[in-house]
Parts: structure tokens; C-alpha cells; sequence
């Protein structure tokens, strides 16, 4: 293993020839406002290969790599964005056959200050009404439309009740707040591991990274709260009210989805404009 070992060609099975021996990745860095998203776009220097388009900041991924840490190294790289200044949101893969590309999407506060370096000769932050304006890299080009329909951040809120419940451990009920405890814990692992199963009505990434609200009630409030990137709410009073409250504080570009199998709670919560899932879709996500 050595730094820049995935510098080099490869050959797809379509016939193409790619950048990266071990495959590629690019940032989609997005910054969300209340006119609709940008996202911050490379001018590929002359000299490089499809010089002149539109892109990515991104390249080759290394053999120790994987296409978060490669596409962040990278962009960093080309345009010094500040790693701790972007939320990974989620993973898109396409695959080529024998070569593929990962388009990692992070979402930035602000539209960052970036820098030039040799391999760009112009770093903006674009309106997706002004890109499809310029002339696009072929291979951003053809993956765009499905790429632009995973914009939106995800939030989880978790109803823990409900959800501890279905999972049905021995005892659960003389200890919620263990029980909720353990919950908590294993939910801090999901948010650094990623959620990686489908579900009707989200567009398919292949790993997402929401933010994950969590909604605990009653004896579970006595729960430890682990460090981690999660965000537990313990209600005042009743719970699925605390739930649709999170829901109602969801900012217009972000995807909420509530955990839960209670049928009141599931018609409220879609009434505010959530999707809804049950209990197993996390259950076995879950170590």
C-alpha cells in the first residue's frame, strides 16, 4: 500500500478506458438553501483527460482507500475544502464492470471558500438550474439524473418505544431504559457504519448516512446516552407527539422518515409529509 498507487488506467467492460486502477470517486458537495441546492463544480484543466468540462472535484481511489476517505482526500486536494466542514450524506455507485466510480454527496453549511490548484481552471458553486448550462464531463453527464434525485439529506426519527418492542429482548419491559440504553448504542454504530437497505419511496444509494433522531419516553428517559452521532430527544409527555414536533421542525429540502408500527402515529407523521417505516427495516441494520 502506498499513497497514489491507484494513479493509472483501467479498462471497463463497456470498452471505456478510465482514471484509477483501483476506481475513481468525486465529491458532491451541496450546500441547501430555500431557492434550491448548489453544488460546488470543477473545470478540468486542458491538459487532463476530458479537459475543459465539468465535473467532480475527485480521482483515483487508492488500494488502501475506501471512496469516502479517497473522494475527501481528493477534494481537499484540488479545491482545499476542510473536511470537518462537510457531512457525508451517502454513497452512489456506478459500476462500469471491471472499473467503477463512487459519488460521495456531503453537504456543506455554507457555499466554502475554495482554492485552485493544476488540475482545475475554475471551482464554482452552480445552481442545478445553471448546470445543465455548461458542457459536462461525459461520465457526470450521463449519471446526473439519477444522481440529482439524492440531494436530499435523510432524517431518521426513531420512535425507541416501539421499536425496543419489536425487538422483543428478553425482559425488555422491567428495564426500558437498559433496553433503551442498548438501543442507543447500536443505533451510534449504524450512524458511522451506514444504513444500506432499500425502502420504497428513497432513491437507491448505496450507503446513506442520515441524521438520526431518536424519540425516547417515559422510563426510558433514565436511558445513557452514548457519544455519538445521534440525536436523542426525551419527550416531556407523550411521545408520539414529540415525534411529529421533530417532524414539523424538518427544513424544506430535507427526507424524513419515522420509525414506527403505530398505526395513529404513522397517519400523523404522513400527514406532515413523512415516510413511514416499521421497526424491521432498522432491526436488521442493527449489529
Amino acid at each position: 500500500m502506498a499513497a497514489k498507487d491507484g494513479d493509472g488506467w483501467a479498462d471497463c467492460e463497456r470498452g471505456h478506458r478510465h482514471w484509477g486502477v483501483y476506481g475513481a470517486s468525486g465529491l458532491l458537495a451541496v450546500h441547501h438553501t430555500e431557492r434550491g441546492p448548489f453544488v460546488l463544480m470543477q473545470k478540468r484543466a486542458l491538459w487532463s483527460h476530458h479537459g475543459g468540462t465539468w465535473g467532480l472535484p475527485g480521482g483515483a481511489t487508492d488500494s488502501h482507500e475506501d471512496a469516502i476517505t479517497g473522494a475527501l482526500r481528493e477534494a481537499h486536494e484540488e479545491t482545499a475544502l476542510p473536511r470537518e466542514a462537510l457531512q457525508v450524506r451517502g454513497v452512489y455507485q456506478d459500476d462500469h464492470g471491471g472499473w467503477t466510480y463512487h459519488t460521495v454527496i456531503a453537504t456543506a453549511v455554507e457555499q466554502l471558500p475554495v482554492r485552485l490548484d493544476m488540475e482545475s481552471t475554475a471551482l464554482k458553486w452552480v445552481s442545478l438550474a445553471q448546470l445543465p448550462h455548461r458542457r459536462l464531463h461525459p461520465g457526470f453527464a450521463e449519471t446526473w439524473p439519477v444522481v440529482s434525485e439524492m440531494l436530499k439529506p435523510l432524517v431518521v426519527v426513531v420512535d425507541a418505544a416501539n421499536v425496543i418492542g419489536a425487538r422483543a429482548e428478553h425482559g425488555w419491559w422491567r428495564d426500558r431504559a437498559g433496553a433503551t440504553s442498548r438501543l442507543l448504542t447500536d443505533l451510534v454504530d449504524l450512524a458511522v457504519s451506514g444504513v444500506v437497505a432499500p425502502l420504497e419511496g428513497l432513491p437507491l444509494l448505496t450507503r446513506r448516512f442520515p441524521q438520526m433522531v431518536v424519540v425516547v419516553e417515559g422510563a426510558a428517559r433514565g436511558a445513557r446516552i452514548p457519544e455519538g452521532l445521534i440525536d436523542v430527544r426525551a419527550a416531556e409527555g407523550s411521545g408520539d407527539d414529540a415525534i411529529v414536533a421533530v417532524v414539523r421542525e424538518a427544513r424544506v429540502w430535507e427526507t424524513v422518515l419515522v420509525v414506527t408500527a403505530d398505526r395513529g402515529l404513522r397517519d400523523r407523521v404522513q400527514a406532515e409529509g413523512a415516510l413511514v417505516t416499521g421497526p424491521k427495516w432498522l432491526l436488521r441494520q442493527l449489529p
